[in-house]
């Protein structure tokens, strides 16, 4: 196990207190309990620019985009930050079907690359540590959309 470093720590407990934020607590809340898009025609009938949900998908996605981009670069401990932060997980697995077709849109193939990255590295390190966890929870998951997609 890396040594950790204070900085690393302090770093961590701040990213953690902007997650308490009000506004991006109910858009994460709102995520995980109502992103559920099949593709990208879904996603933009759904949740259309200027809706409120429509702020809270950009919301959460760019906060976990940069604090991924923290994690890539090394400021922060693979380890330290995934015994903690499964959620950049359920994130990058909710969109991660869209991601190709933003890329395109935009003709930016590093569109959201950072979580995508950390995600890839979170996933090899929970099967290390847990063989199939990752497919439980896609499957956890999968039985819980229909029940929250009608809501």
């Amino acid at each position: 196990m890396a040594q950790i470093t204070y900085d690393e720590v302090n770093l961590m407990l701040r990213l953690y207190d902007m997650r308490r934020e009000p506004r991006l607590r109910q858009a994460r809340a709102w995520f995980t309990e109502h992103f559920h898009p099949e593709s990208p025609e879904e996603m933009m009938q759904r949740y259309p620019q200027g809706s409120e949900e429509n702020t809270f998908i950009r919301m959460v996605i760019s906060y976990w985009d940069m604090v991924a981009g923290i994690v890539n670069r090394g400021l922060i401990n693979d380890e330290l930050f995934f015994d903690s932060n499964g959620e950049i997980w359920v994130v990058w697995d909710r969109m991660r079907s869209i991601v190709p077709t933003w890329r395109a849109a935009f003709k930016n193939p590093h569109l959201f690359q950072n979580i995508e990255e950390t995600c890839k590295r979170l996933e090899v390190w929970r099967e290390k540590r847990a063989p199939g966890s990752s497919a439980a929870m896609r499957q956890m998951m999968g039985q819980a959309k229909p029940k929250m997609k009608g809501t």
